[in-house]
């Protein structure tokens, strides 16, 4: 695809196939990554040995990228990775909803969010392997610290969420650009997006849609007089609810840690790349299973960001898979005792989530256990927040 005349998105957007290449070259050859790359994979050695090893990971990157010339190539070379990933951290992966879906339709995927990477890593992959068009994903420029990592994002069809954005007429400016992008891409470019239900994860296992969100959708078509409704922008755009379910979260003790802090001292200050350490231990740790269910689209006379925002939460609980792991939070937590549909738990299910609790320390569990237990209380209305 050829750059628009008017390209007013250039710098959020994702790469276009024409850019591809220039891009791939500049990030291969970029000393940052190479020696990021090198620190990941050989941290006993890095240090000492680095200058052997960091030329045989350029010569590495430049065999599998060198020749990339468009976005679904470098998209192959990705789904490589996340194969490897899901045999290594995974006890399996499954789909369900997307058959319900017009594979010919551009959709706006609405979804719960738990971990910063493979969210939607994992629905770009449902989409890949489903044989349809990959998503393009709102990630934010706090996730954004070097320029590589930037090039690697929208190389990989991401585009940016300015969350740095400070004062109230640069956010709304940010904020309406991006409303802008969204409804570009899916109404003129037919090009889906996947977006998260609210800014940042969540952290207590309590999904809920942020209104502020989905008000976003409608800023840049929002005109006086005979522009579209509210109720139209929301259909038009095809928001389908996705839900996504983790056995097991990688990154739960992180999360604990913070809510533990923010109970005790009143507040958690990052340590620096702590997002970056998140990502990676994401992506490498175990996750036992994993399940993602599309929903069908939003369709229905909203009113307001509120309707709309309860709809997407509705759908996203209604479909939330729970593993062993919930229900034995749940049954620690107790005085859940009345709660139907808990499955047969064999032993060894038992003696895997003791031994995942025993791994954590004391003072975390009981933020651990409401991090799993909460989808269900929250399936069944609960909680109140």
């Amino acid at each position: 695809m050829n750059t628009p005349e008017n390209d007013s998105f250039k710098e959020i957007r994702p790469y276009y196939d024409h850019e591809v290449n220039e891009v791939v070259q500049e990030v291969i050859n970029n000393p940052e990554l190479i020696s990021a790359i090198c620190q990941f994979r050989f941290p006993q050695l890095h240090q000492s040995l680095g200058f052997l090893l960091r030329p045989l990971i350029r010569r590495k990157l430049k065999s599998q990228f060198s020749d990339i010339n468009r976005v679904d190539q470098f998209q192959s070379q990705v789904a490589g990775y996340m194969n490897r990933m899901i045999r290594n951290s995974t006890d399996g992966f499954t789909v369900s909803g997307l058959e319900q879906l017009d594979a010919s339709k551009a959709y706006l995927f609405v979804a719960n969010h738990r971990d910063i990477a493979m969210d939607p890593a994992f629905v770009n992959y449902a989409l890949y392997q489903a044989k349809r068009d990959t998503v393009r994903i709102a990630i934010g420029d706090n996730l954004l610290q070097k320029p590589y990592i930037s090039d690697l994002m929208r190389l990989n069809k991401s585009f940016i969420v300015k969350r740095s954005a400070k004062g109230v007429r640069e956010m709304m400016k940010a904020l309406t650009q991006l409303s802008g992008y969204i409804n570009f891409s899916i109404l003129e470019e037919q090009h889906s997006i996947w977006i998260a239900q609210k800014e940042g994860r969540a952290k207590d296992g309590i999904d809920r849609t942020d209104p502020a969100i989905v008000k976003m959708f409608y800023m840049s078509r929002k005109q006086k007089g005979s522009g579209p409704t509210f109720s139209e922008v929301i259909n038009e755009l095809n928001i389908v609810p996705v839900t996504i379910s983790y056995e097991y979260d990688p990154c739960d003790e992180m999360k604990a840690r913070e809510l533990n802090a923010l109970a005790t001292e009143g507040s958690y200050n990052k340590v620096e790349f702590e997002d970056i350490d998140s990502i990676v231990k994401g992506i490498s740790g175990h996750k036992g299973r994993v399940h993602v269910h599309f929903d069908q689209p939003l369709s229905d006379e909203f009113t307001n960001a509120d309707q709309a925002a309860s709809q997407i939460d509705r759908q996203i609980w209604d479909n939330y898979c729970f593993y062993p792991s919930n229900w034995l939070a749940l049954e620690k937590l107790g005085g859940y005792e009345h709660i139907s549909g808990k499955p047969m738990i064999t032993q060894q299910e038992r003696n895997q989530f003791e031994q995942h609790l025993k791994a954590i320390p004391e003072k975390l569990h009981d933020y651990i256990l409401k991090m799993y237990a909460n989808p269900i209380l929250n399936s069944r209305g609960l909680i109140n927040t």
